[in-house]
């Protein structure tokens, strides 16, 4: 088969995917073109050799990503104090690894339309086979780009944020199918349009089915008043007077609980920048502010443990919960740290590590996922950007049915950009995966409460000094995701390479009947 378009054309409709997929995104916010961004790409690799199909698929994620993560040159400019060229250098090199996720959705449908599959199932099963395998350093979802259309989010709480960017894959298929026939001088093939077209109406149908049901729900629950302080101490600043932040949230907390008694504090990551000795939680928290805060509380802080040889220290970047009297109930330590920020990869096997890097964090890993006590409830507790990660927030909820989802993180690293709307947007779908109030609270914003449905019912402005207030519910209930977690997109990713390596079978026509017989 000859691809449908030239090279250059080809070329152009990759990057145009690309400029329509960042475009749709949160923080560019136009969301309708997200319908339609998949579409050029397709149309591009129709009929293209494996390996054009993958160098077309990595255009169209290194447009996607250099726009995107644009934010990555002003942080690497501010921290690393580099020249400009060569901190553009290191974000092409990032966003050209980044980018191969889309080359490996481009790779597997090449392979399987050579193959004699059919090239809509080939394209579908390669972009969920391509989210699902290919390991990200900052992760993200096609599907997130839904985030202010809660009605096509529901499908979330079946198979995570791949079966919503799978309605958004059926939509562009639809689309392409119409201008493929004009190229290839055909009509239209009803039946896959039906399809298509029959995948979004279906999602659409769901959402409105399940919405009205996660409300009644919602209705029916005892509810809790939460209470987030975004204290927006710069980062310099947070390190240089450790103790302003602390007067800050203390102050901010008490104004909001005058206002209107809390039932949970929620402060950001960090927002106590002491370090507390690990052997010195349980009287050291409550001595030291815990008693002022007047309401059952999560805060992010510092815990460390001295240790002999280079490291000196062990350090963990923990959520703390404490009782209205300020009493110590629980402690999560995170887990997903940021590889050189936070940790140095076998720095504990090979502490001289840490000598060669000096300035590289000391933090460990956390080592469980017990959910933290808060009145009589579990709240599922998480830290920065654990809360991309679907099938770990999933593991959370198999783990112990928690009733409430809380997050805290500090983004200001990243100025004045995008990337905090980005943040919230892919860590939205969290909520309608667990069917569960989602909490938020960041130093810098964007601070937000989100509903079991993905509808963001509050949110702060960034680089604001603020606080927000709003009714959440204790909810109970599963769901199917978290029954099923990521089995079906094994086998959606197993059954891509399959078609990637091995052709259809194609059942033999039965002879007519001769006369003789």
């Amino acid at each position: 088969m000859k691809p449908v378009v030239s090279g250059r054309v080809g070329a152009a409709l990759a990057v145009l995917t690309g400029v329509l997929y960042f475009l749709a995104f949160p923080g560019m916010d136009l969301w309708p073109l997200a319908f339609a961004a998949m579409a050029p790409l397709f149309i591009a690799m129709r009929g293209a050799s494996p390996k054009r199909a993958l160098g077309l698929a990595w255009i169209s994620g290194f447009t996607m990503t250099m726009l995107g993560f644009y934010w990555l040159l002003g942080m690497l400019q501010e921290f690393s104090g580099f020249p400009t060229a060569l901190c553009l250098l290191f974000m092409s090199l990032l966003c050209g690894y980044q980018a191969g996720r889309i080359g490996i959705l481009g790779w597997l449908y090449g392979r399987a339309e050579r193959r004699g599959w059919p090239a809509e199932l080939a394209y579908a099963c390669a972009f969920a086979a391509s989210e699902f395998l290919y390991p990200l350093l900052f992760p993200w979802y096609f599907g997130a780009t839904l985030q202010r259309v809660p009605l096509l989010l529901q499908t979330a709480d079946i198979g995570g944020p791949i079966f919503v960017g799978l309605v958004l894959i059926a939509s562009s298929l639809f689309i392409s199918e119409f201008v493929l026939a004009r190229l290839e001088k055909r009509p239209w093939r009803r039946q896959a349009l039906l399809i298509e077209g029959g995948l979004v109406l279906a999602a659409v149908l769901y959402g409105a089915v399940r919405i009205p049901m996660v409300d009644a729900e919602v209705a029916k629950a005892e509810k809790a008043t939460v209470g987030l302080v975004q204290a927006n101490m710069s980062l310099m600043g947070k390190r240089h007077d450790i103790t302003e932040g602390l007067k800050r949230h203390l102050r901010m907390t008490q104004e909001s609980n005058n206002k209107r008694p809390l039932d949970l504090v929620v402060w950001s990551e960090t927002s106590v920048m002491r370090a507390i000795d690990e052997s010195d939680v349980a009287s050291a928290v409550p001595e030291y502010f815990s008693r002022r805060i007047g309401a059952p509380a999560i805060f992010g802080s510092v815990i460390v443990r001295p240790v002999t040889g280079a490291r000196e220290y062990i350090a963990w970047n923990s959520a703390i919960s404490t009782d209205k009297t300020g009493n110590v109930t629980g402690r999560y330590d995170k887990q997903f740290l940021v590889t050189f920020s936070e940790y140095i990869p076998f720095g504990d096997t090979f502490p001289i590590l840490y000598e060669w890097s000096p300035n590289s964090g000391k933090f460990s890993p956390g080592t469980t996922i017990e959910p933290l006590p808060v009145s009589g409830h579990d709240v599922a507790t998480i830290i920065c950007y654990e809360d991309l990660s679907p099938g770990f927030v999933n593991a959370m909820f198999r783990h112990k049915n928690a009733q409430l989802l809380v997050n805290i993180t500090n983004d200001a690293w990243f100025g004045d950009t995008i990337e905090p709307f980005q943040h919230l947007a892919l860590s939205t779908l969290r909520a309608v995966e667990q069917r569960r109030y989602f909490v938020r609270s960041t130093n810098s914003g964007v601070s937000a409460v989100v509903d079991p449905v993905g509808r963001t019912i509050a949110q702060t402005k960034t680089f604001t000094e603020t606080t927000l207030t709003e009714q959440v519910a204790w909810l109970h209930g599963t769901t199917l995701y978290r029954v099923l977690g990521n089995y079906p997109m094994w086998a959606v990713s197993l059954f891509s390479l399959y078609m990637a390596f091995f052709r259809r079978r194609r059942s033999e026509p039965t002879p007519l009947p001769t006369a003789e017989t």
